[in-house]
């Protein structure tokens, strides 16, 4: 796969960074990036979003996709799926390879740089970087964990696959956005590891509910078991920071939602079949948020499904009084 000459940032501020995607992670961390001094372009298929962005924030509303190929020397997309990212980079007149075509300015780069920091599936990843090196263009992809609160703090954990030369390019503003960036390994490496990583917090989310419900049945109050569990050989993420606030709490709002963790465990689950890895527990997780998605409906946080499990034993978790 031909390659483009690799660059480094310059040092100055005068790289572009777009942003695509004005969401509830996008917008967070264009934010990071507007009012680390850089110029920003800040592109969203829902104008209005963009345009309030730039008015509220700071940045550059590009008006098209086009415009943001014409411009930008590193481009984030930060989008629901690959097939959008895809989309974005290739389909219809207005396309963003389109633009890059057309560009007459000279930047960090003869070309721009793509930062996919979607959750998106490896091999639709390496499937779009294939399509990109007949342009003599190159993608890296850099998901992110941590959701909105540590986008805002730039303290999320970035995973990086892709060519050294790219990452290396990219390093400088991903500084902006993350206090842990770590390098996977080829393109598609992030990616898979964020699905992984998210089909392991899953499972033991689950597992932490169901141990609260039965202890809960036989007498113990879910807050004690949490207490033994943090100075305990049971300790996990989700004990530590999940029962208490979102569950017990019955708040459920740690701001990562329901619907994005099925679609990781899907892109987890399609990474084992393409490895051929037999993976029984994974699957059975994957089918029990599925069907806890299908039961509570769309929009929930991801910590609800402990509402699941409840209506399975038909107990409801509360500290205090464990009936």
């Amino acid at each position: 796969m031909p390659k483009p000459p690799e660059q480094k940032m310059p040092e100055s501020n005068a790289t572009v960074v777009a942003v695509i995607g004005i969401g509830s992670m996008g917008r967070p961390m264009a934010a990071r990036l507007v009012n680390a001094g850089l110029r920003v372009l800040a592109y969203d298929v829902n104008a209005e979003a963009a345009a309030r962005f730039c008015k509220e924030v700071g940045g550059e509303h590009a008006a098209n996709l086009a415009s943001v190929g014409q411009q930008a020397d590193l481009i984030i997309t930060m989008l629901p799926t690959s097939a959008i990212v895809s989309a974005v980079l290739f389909d219809g007149a207005d396309n963003l390879c389109a633009g890059i075509a057309r560009r007459t300015v000279s930047g960090a780069r003869k070309t721009p740089l793509i930062v996919d920091m979607s959750s998106g599936v490896p091999s639709q990843t390496v499937a779009i970087a294939e399509q990109l090196s007949t342009k003599g263009m190159s993608i890296i992809d850099a998901p992110v964990s941590g959701g909105v609160k540590r986008a805002i703090t730039g303290e999320l954990a970035i995973m990086v696959g892709g060519e050294a030369g790219d990452i290396d390019f990219a390093d400088p503003v991903l500084r902006h956005l993350g206090k842990s960036i770590v390098r996977t390994g080829k393109l598609g490496t992030g990616q898979a590891m964020k699905s992984l990583n998210n089909m392991a917090s899953a499972a033991g989310l689950l597992i932490a509910v169901e141990i609260l419900m039965i202890g809960s049945k036989f007498g113990l109050d879910p807050a004690v078991m949490v207490d033994v569990l943090n100075v305990s050989s049971g300790k996990s993420n989700s004990s530590e920071s999940k029962l208490k606030q979102f569950v017990l709490s019955r708040s459920f709002g740690s701001g990562f939602s329901l619907d994005l963790m099925v679609k990781d465990l899907g892109i987890a689950m399609t990474v084992a079949r393409e490895t051929h890895t037999p993976s029984p527990l994974a699957a059975l997780t994957g089918e029990l948020w599925g069907a806890a998605q299908a039961l509570l409906g769309p929009g929930q946080d991801h910590t609800a499904i402990a509402r699941f499990s409840e209506l399975l034993a038909k107990t409801t978790l509360s500290s205090g009084d464990p009936h």
